[in-house]
């Protein structure tokens, strides 16, 4: 029986992978559903390396393969940043407010705009990681938020092809362009070809 453990404790990423990879795998769990409530300190310089943290540090406490993914939001005119910082952009237990807040106020005199969502997935099993993906989703950063729905930096993400933020789009329609869905299909193709 093949068993896959999500590194999250977030039901909507969980709901997420499970859609995608429910045909590779017998069972998908979170952390909470096996019992595991560890934080693994994120102190990479990737994405890539963030996640390989997490999913090999977790492999060595349960059985079956482990997923984990880091993302964030990466703007043009600000060098790459927030990047790896993107949850704690404006300060350790910042909220996504607070964090939109400082986006914005750094953003008002930049005349580019151009940003992308990365995500990077890495999977793992038994203390090794065992393969990777990275894909990214382009848009532009708003003057004010719009929409109310989705998180993080989603109010102001702006996506050409929609003509919606991210915040505005429906859960269908963002989880179809996402980064994470992205990266998802990119992960979907490796499992694939390994069946």
């Amino acid at each position: 029986m093949k068993k896959l453990i999500i590194a999250t404790n977030n039901q909507g990423k969980v709901k997420e992978f499970k859609a995608m990879l429910g045909e590779y795998y017998d069972e998908i769990l979170s952390l909470k559903d096996v019992g595991i409530n560890v934080d693994v300190v994120e102190d990479g310089e990737t994405f890539h390396q963030n996640s390989a943290k997490k999913a090999v540090e977790i492999s060595k406490l349960v059985e079956g393969d482990v997923l984990a993914d880091d993302s964030g939001l990466c703007v043009d005119a600000l060098d790459g940043a927030p990047g790896i910082y993107s949850a704690r952009f404006s300060g350790e237990n910042a909220t996504d407010e607070e964090n939109n807040a400082k986006l914005l106020q750094l953003m008002a005199t930049q005349p580019n705009k151009k940003a992308r969502f990365v995500c990077a997935l890495v999977l793992a099993n038994n203390g090794k990681e065992l393969l990777s993906v990275e894909d990214f989703t382009e848009g532009t950063i708003l003057d004010s938020p719009r929409g109310e729905s989705g998180f993080g930096y989603d109010p102001l993400f702006f996506n050409e092809e929609h003509g919606k933020t991210f915040a505005e789009l429906s859960l269908d329609v963002k989880n179809q362009i996402s980064h994470r869905a992205r990266a998802l299909r990119r992960l979907q193709q490796e499992l694939a070809s390994r069946a």
